[in-house]
């Protein structure tokens, strides 16, 4: 049905109404001041809207929500489930936009936190969270007979020699490391550049695909994502050579860059979690235009070269600016522009 119909609405001053609305279109409804426009949006459509919603939940959650009366109404035929945008009056927070004051935007923050699909922004690629069991699920889809190696990435990116990393690998019984893409046997002796940024994996197993192997794939697994706090790198060998990252963490598989698990406060800018820590979730940011502050650099401070400040040698600003530059021994009857740039900041 593409359009709701009304019959002999009667709720509150509405005498009768019978009215047909489209359904997939922006209606907006007008009269005076007493002539039934909230009582046939709210009190009649939306309220039945409402009504069938928490019918249709368990036993259970209507408890919580209350009975809901049904509108004095003949039918309405074709309506769905409905939500409510009412209106509230403004304030005065510089964070309060349409969406916030008319609350269309808790909707699309709930509707964000449930289908959003979050992405690196240094990868863009999607960040998602694996289970060593989905991990498994996800390799056994490859062909019968494919070989693979099971690694765990220790180190990504980091500085140093690594010496205590590698020694400790070998303790605990591990045979072999990819050093910057270069597998290297752990009882050679193995020296790292201080300086250089490296990369190293530690080969948890080798294997090839076959239907026993799946236990054998998961404790793999399940101890290369011990090792290096969730992470896992699996390379395909043969034709199809590729390499395939998995995360168990809600993180990005290539970089550290994280994020907790989707929920509606992190898309709140009024809220800490989701707000912009520089900004504060305002969008702009209040800096010091030193243009406007010192308009004249051929002034000294004396001769009042900071806009802001009162050249009256006995106010309380001018005194504490006077013990400040005593203390740094600057002279404030040089010119502004005759300042060092470490002075002026």
């Amino acid at each position: 049905m593409d359009k709701i119909i009304v019959k002999g609405a009667r709720e509150n001053n509405l005498k009768n109404v019978n009215i047909e609305l489209p359904k997939n279109k922006l209606i907006v409804m007008t009269g005076l001041s007493g002539s039934g426009k909230s009582s046939l949006a709210f009190d009649t459509i939306y309220a039945e809207g409402q009504r069938r919603y928490v019918e249709s939940l368990s036993a259970y959650a209507r408890q919580f929500l209350g009975n809901t009366e049904k509108p004095d109404v003949d039918s309405i035929e074709g309506l769905s489930p409905a939500i409510s945008i009412d209106q509230k009056t403004t304030n005065n927070n510089p964070r309060s936009t349409v969406g916030t004051v008319t609350e269309i935007y808790d909707y699309l923050r709930l509707v964000f936190a449930r289908v959003g699909v979050p992405y690196c922004p240094n990868h863009n690629v999607p960040i998602t969270s694996q289970s060593v069991e989905e991990m498994t699920n996800k390799i056994m889809e490859y062909p019968e007979g494919t070989k693979l190696i099971i690694m765990s990435p220790v180190v990504h990116g980091e500085k140093g020699t690594h010496k205590d990393l590698l020694e400790d690998l070998r303790k605990e019984g591990y045979i072999r490391v990819r050093i910057n893409g270069e597998m290297v046997d752990l009882s050679e002796d193995i020296n790292l550049e201080k300086n250089t940024k490296d990369d190293i994996a530690v080969v948890i197993d080798r294997l090839v695909l076959k239907p026993e192997s799946r236990s054998r794939l998961f404790e793999a697994l399940e101890q290369a994502t011990k090792l290096s706090k969730g992470k896992v790198v699996i390379e395909i060998l043969g034709e199809d050579h590729k390499e395939l990252v998995f995360s168990e963490s809600f993180a990005c598989p290539h970089c550290e860059f994280s994020l907790p698990e989707l929920e509606p406060r992190l898309f709140s800018f009024n809220a800490p979690y989701g707000a912009c820590p520089d900004c504060k979730g305002l969008g702009v940011k209040l800096q010091i235009d030193e243009d406007l502050l010192i308009p004249d650099e051929d002034k000294s401070i004396v001769e009042g070269c900071i806009k802001t400040l009162t050249d009256d040698p006995e106010a309380i600003e001018f005194m504490e600016l006077e013990c400040l530059c005593k203390h740094y021994k600057i002279d404030m009857n040089k010119k502004w522009k005759s300042y060092l740039k470490k002075i002026k900041i």
